[in-house]
């Protein structure tokens, strides 16, 4: 079976349009490969994020990671962290552990590697650039009305409806 196919389009500006704020890290470069302990052979460590301007109202965040080039349909969640409080502007590098290394009452829900925290980089071996978008999701509530047991594709339903704003990084990996 050959992976041979095309690029998947960037999956953020085909969601409804909502105004755009700044997030950094000191982890990854925007278009540059992840490090190696971002990578779920070598250490699977969430990277460290810095975000400013979130809109007016924002009373919480949802934080992602998504590679849309996995190949299947529906791409792969590596990290859904939710509930994260609206003072919360940054996350350290580790942050995505567990639960008890998020603040407040924020909690992960499952990655598509089935576990609650992040899940670093891990395309298959000779397949093309994959693409991991960082995403900060402000948030017009103060919690988005899951649970730990939502799937990633209930996360991004809930947050069809209640994101104000969206801070995008992305870095890649190659196997």
């Amino acid at each position: 079976m050959s992976l041979d196919r095309p690029v998947t389009p960037d999956p953020y500006p085909l969601l409804p349009s909502v105004p755009s704020f700044d997030v950094t890290s000191t982890d990854v470069t925007v278009g540059q490969p992840l490090k190696d302990d971002q990578v779920n052979a070598a250490g699977d460590t969430s990277a460290q994020l810095s975000w400013s301007g979130a809109p007016e109202g924002t009373q919480s965040y949802v934080v992602t990671c998504f590679d849309p080039d996995a190949p299947t349909v529906s791409g792969f969640w590596h990290w859904v962290a939710v509930d994260l409080p609206a003072d919360v502007t940054s996350l350290e590098t580790g942050a995505g552990a567990g639960d008890d290394s998020l603040p407040g009452g924020a909690f992960h829900v499952r990655n598509d590697g089935g576990g609650h925290a992040f899940m670093g980089a891990a395309p298959p071996e000779g397949d093309q650039m994959h693409r991991y978008f960082f995403v900060i999701h402000a948030v017009s509530k103060p919690t988005l009305g899951v649970d730990a047991d939502a799937s990633p594709a209930v996360v991004g339903f809930n947050l069809a409806f209640k994101t104000l704003g969206r801070a995008v990084l992305h870095g890649t990996y190659q196997h």
